[in-house]
C-alpha cells in the first residue's frame, strides 16, 4: 500500500480529511465502477486511487490549453469559492452561478464567450453549459458524484462534487498541477494559496 499512496497527487488523510470519496445514497449505472463499498448508513464510497487518477487525466487534459481557451463553469453554491480562485491563479474563464443558455454559441450575448474546453462542476445542475459545448464540439470534463449520469461527457472525474472542502481540495490540486504542467511554476513546487483559501468558509 505505501508505494500506492505515494503517488496520489496529495497525501491520502488529505483526501479522506477533505471527504473526496463519500457519495451518495444513489448510484448510477455509469458510476458503478468508480465505486469502491457502500457504507452500512447507505452511502456510496468512491475508490480513491481512481479519483486521483482521475484528476491527473484531468490536469494533463486541461494543461493541453491555454488559461483563456478554459471555462470552468459551477452552478452549485460550495464550488463559487474554489472556481473563483481557480481562475484567478490560473487565467481560466470561470461561471460562478446560473449559467445562461447561449453564453457560448450565441455571439449576441453580452457575456457570449469563445473557449475550447469546458469543465463543470455537476453535470446536472450545469447542463445548459453541457448543452452550449456540444452544440460548438468542445471537450467537456466534468466532476461526477456516485448519482450522476454521464451523458455527452468525455470526461468524468469521480468525485464529492457537493461539499465545500471537497471541491476546494480538488480544485486546488488542479490549479497546482496545471501551473506545473504549463511550468508557471516548478514541478515540486506548492501554490502560494493553501487549501483552505479554495474552500467556503
Amino acid at each position: 500500500m505505501a508505494e500506492e499512496t505515494e503517488q496520489f497527487l496529495v497525501p491520502q488523510d488529505i483526501y479522506l480529511k477533505a471527504g473526496i470519496h463519500i457519495g451518495t445514497k444513489f448510484r448510477t449505472k455509469y458510476m458503478e465502477q468508480f465505486i469502491y463499498k457502500t457504507r452500512p448508513d447507505g452511502l456510496s464510497v468512491l475508490n480513491l486511487q481512481k479519483i486521483d487518477e482521475r484528476i491527473k487525466v484531468a490536469s494533463n487534459f486541461l494543461a493541453q490549453y491555454a488559461p483563456e481557451d478554459i471555462l470552468i463553469v459551477s452552478r452549485r453554491e460550495n464550488g463559487w469559492k474554489s472556481v473563483k480562485l481557480f481562475g484567478k491563479i490560473t487565467g481560466s474563464k470561470v461561471f460562478a452561478g446560473r449559467y445562461p443558455p447561449g453564453i457560448l454559441t450565441n455571439p449576441q450575448l453580452d457575456k457570449y464567450m469563445e473557449v475550447k474546453i469546458l469543465l463543470v462542476t455537476d453535470s446536472w445542475p450545469d447542463r445548459n453549459a453541457i448543452t452550449d459545448a456540444i452544440k460548438i464540439g468542445i471537450p467537456v470534463i466534468a466532476l461526477c458524484d456516485t448519482n450522476n449520469q454521464s451523458n455527452n461527457i468525455d470526461l468524468v472525474v469521480p468525485c464529492n462534487n457537493k461539499g465545500k472542502k471537497s471541491l476546494g481540495l480538488f480544485f486546488w490540486i488542479l490549479a497546482r498541477e496545471y501551473l506545473r504542467k504549463r511550468g508557471i511554476i516548478k514541478s515540486d513546487e506548492e501554490l502560494k494559496e493553501s487549501i483552505d483559501d479554495f474552500t467556503e468558509e
